[in-house]
């Protein structure tokens, strides 16, 4: 039977009435005009705003320690090196809890904060093969009423430089993987050329997606990303590759910014950032005015990387608003696309947003408007998958 969600407010259709049939939003009409059906389940929204869920778009399910004993962060010897921060990763991961429950918890952490869909990247390299995807899959299904949740296969080892990748990352999309991945082709398999071929053979003999990690900063990284579009186009995947942090782009000089915006919005390659602290990120405005999808993720969340994260996306929203210097209403509703509509075009999500025809996943807060849930970020939320109540106020329901 249909449920028949009452007197709730849209950000720019006011006070309505939302039917939904079948997991999918039937009708929206103004509030109090929907005619209510014998054996229909009516929900008073109390006037309250309903958002679209929320997507997280980038975040490591294998990795994180939340829930579990704290493990103290060690910082690298000498910089940031991820090949360094790779090895602590593995000597603390053996002292952690299973990878299941720390799976499990981190994904109920998201959900009860209104993300509805995910994408999560899962190692594949030699050291674990394909088992930390097999544990992972595994979970996947155990939550596939509550989340709708991509797997990248990502070679967290590099790929040339760890004997038997290339053939895994095959072998991981015959597996269950939705997309291939990559890491800084440029300073870690010190093979840009190389690398890229490997991700992007896997991509067109799969027939799937690319999101490829790219830390290297100034001119290299600039260079790999116009590299990585070139190859988009010459397969004609626009639309179909992200690039995951990108930080090269916010320490450039902007005309060269720019003239990457303009590159990476003619190929069609999304940019995922997720404002990191103490680190150059990509201007969200410079790329967003070019044509560029940037969408957003928590990445870690309390693992070998870094201790913070909370999997509230709503709460990176107003990180990315305040950390690009967002103040105007329309720059806090961009901070807010970023983390819904623009998530769900990176995703290439069916049927995503408030609308008819779609799911019904949303989220239902205290908020005069989207600009004020941005900074204001609100704890109390319902959420729901498929029009079913799945998490309130923190909790999964």
């Amino acid at each position: 039977m249909a449920t028949l969600f009452s007197n709730g407010r849209l950000a720019e259709a006011g006070p309505v009435d939302i039917k939904v049939r079948d997991g999918r939003i039937e009708a929206i009409s103004a509030a109090g005009t929907a005619p209510v059906q014998a054996g229909e389940t009516v929900v008073d929204l109390g006037g309250r705003m309903v958002l679209p869920g929320l997507v997280e778009g980038h975040i490591h399910l294998d990795t994180s320690f939340y829930g579990g004993k704290w493990i103290p962060h060690r910082p690298c010897t000498n910089g940031f090196d991820v090949r360094e921060r790779v090895s602590f990763q593995h000597e603390n991961m053996a002292i952690a809890e299973p990878m299941d429950v720390r799976a499990r918890k981190q994904l109920e952490l998201c959900i009860a904060n209104g993300t509805t869909a995910m994408r999560s990247h899962v190692m594949v390299d030699a050291s674990v093969g394909l088992s930390s995807l097999e544990t992972i899959l595994t979970v996947r299904e155990e939550y596939r009423s509550l989340i709708d949740l991509q797997l990248v296969a990502f070679p967290q080892s590099g790929i040339l430089t760890s004997p038997g990748t290339s053939d895994l990352l095959d072998k991981a999309i015959e597996f269950g993987a939705d997309l291939v991945g990559g890491l800084d082709p440029g300073s870690f398999d010190r093979d840009i050329e190389g690398h890229l071929a490997v991700v992007f053979g896997v991509a067109a003999r799969r027939d799937v997606d690319v999101d490829i990690h790219l830390h290297d900063a100034g001119l290299l990284g600039v260079f790999t990303i116009e590299q990585i579009c070139a190859r988009t186009r010459a397969l004609g995947m626009e639309g179909r590759v992200a690039i995951s942090h990108a930080y090269a782009l916010g320490d450039v000089a902007p005309d060269v910014a720019k003239r990457a915006a303009d590159e990476l919005a003619r190929s069609g390659v999304s940019i995922m950032t997720n404002a990191p602290g103490a680190q150059s990120f990509p201007p969200v405005a410079l790329l967003r005015a070019a044509g560029v999808t940037v969408f957003s993720g928590s990445d870690n969340i309390r693992d070998s990387w870094w201790p913070y994260g909370d999997g509230d996306m709503l709460g990176r929203a107003m990180m990315i608003g305040y950390r690009s210097g967002f103040y105007t209403d329309e720059e806090l509703n961009a901070a807010f696309d970023v983390v819904t509509a623009s998530g769900a075009r990176a995703l290439r999500l069916d049927g995503y947003g408030l609308k008819i025809g779609a799911k019904a996943d949303f989220i239902v807060l205290e908020a005069e408007h989207v600009a004020e849930a941005v900074v204001s970020v609100p704890r109390s939320r319902s959420v729901y998958k498929g029009g079913r109540l799945v998490a309130q106020d923190g909790n999964l329901h």
